[in-house]
């Protein structure tokens, strides 16, 4: 019986357990006052021995009076012959955790018929198991997250794809954003194909996707919609002079020869650009058609080039293009 206490019939603490004896330490139980070193909480009015004995063999809850708040279980039994002593026998109760982090206990502490070991380690099991749900479950929304983001990326380019340039655009009118759309088509793109291969022609397709990113802003959407076509999203951005310029730059930059292995590469580019505030409200499908008319009157002016869409004035049949 680690945690018992055997009292004198006057309350005095004559023998101590070992395990009870450790939650004071150096100066010990024996000789002290049980009623001044224990406080009885239930049931409620015992504060003498004569108390104690009236409630012999019921449940008692404790509180020692020199721990941190550690409530302990137990039973108070009188002893025969002993002269009018009463033996304790307690326990930690549901408190048996934080005594053994706090006391360092081990199965040594306990009696043999304690089930505080058991519960201990069906505890540490359930824990264990917890994490292990949760490092699961962890790993399945990542693998989760990884699909989404495959199902919305292009897998030559690393852009984002035609799904996702839908789910961007339903979004930032949704949320009553302003923007460009910017259609581009490559020029020439099918020569280096015939030419060179289509590892070439993949070739080409990644460096212009590099170039797009790095003409853009991390807020922009850049996707590769078809085989050598690009649309791009300029979250708020609707400023036709800002969104020519832009274009001027990524028809200077695709211009530019790109080797592969050794070879250089010819391709230009041809870009329509629609612009959101010229919608009432902003259609999707309308604004990646009128881009598209831009683009292929940039084809017919001889590619290379950028042009804008304007809508047509009420009463007119055919739109502005610049």
């Amino acid at each position: 019986m680690p945690m018992h206490l055997y009292l004198s019939a006057g309350g005095t603490i004559l023998s101590a357990g070992p395990t009870i004896a450790r939650l004071y330490g150096k100066n010990g139980l024996i000789g002290l006052d049980f009623f001044a070193t224990f406080e009885i909480r239930r049931p409620v009015g015992i504060s003498g021995p004569a108390d104690l004995a009236r409630v012999a063999g019921a449940r008692l809850i404790m509180l020692p009076l020199q721990t941190d708040g550690l409530s302990l279980r137990g039973v108070a039994l009188p002893l025969a012959g002993a002269g009018g002593g009463m033996l304790l026998n307690l326990s930690f109760g549901i408190g048996v955790v934080e005594a053994v982090a706090h006391y360092r206990l081990t199965d040594a502490d306990f009696a043999v018929t304690d089930l505080a070991m058991e519960l201990l380690y069906l505890m540490e099991a359930k824990a264990a198991v917890t994490d292990e749900l949760r490092q699961l479950n962890l790993r399945l929304q990542g693998a989760r997250d990884a699909a989404e983001e495959q199902a919305l990326t292009d897998t030559l380019t690393g852009l984002r794809n035609r799904r996702a340039l839908d789910m961007t655009l339903d979004r930032v009118i949704a949320e009553g954003q302003s923007f460009g759309l910017m259609h581009i088509d490559l020029d020439y793109f099918k020569a280096v194909n015939d030419t060179y291969g289509h590892a070439a022609g993949d070739h080409v397709l990644r460096e212009v996707g590099q170039a797009l990113m790095s003409e853009t802003r991390k807020m922009d959407t850049v996707a590769r919609v078809g085989g050598d076509e690009f649309v791009i999203v300029f979250k708020d951005l609707a400023d036709p002079g800002r969104l020519s310029r832009i274009a001027d730059r990524i028809v200077a930059r695709l211009s530019l020869p790109i080797s592969f292995e050794d070879h250089s590469c010819m391709i230009s580019a041809s870009i329509g650009i629609s612009i959101s505030t010229d919608y009432d409200p902003p259609d999707p499908e309308r604004m990646l058609d009128d881009a598209d008319q831009a683009l292929y009157a940039s084809k017919k002016a001889g590619r290379g080039r950028a042009q804008l869409h304007h809508p047509a004035p009420r009463g007119d049949g055919d739109p502005c293009l610049n």
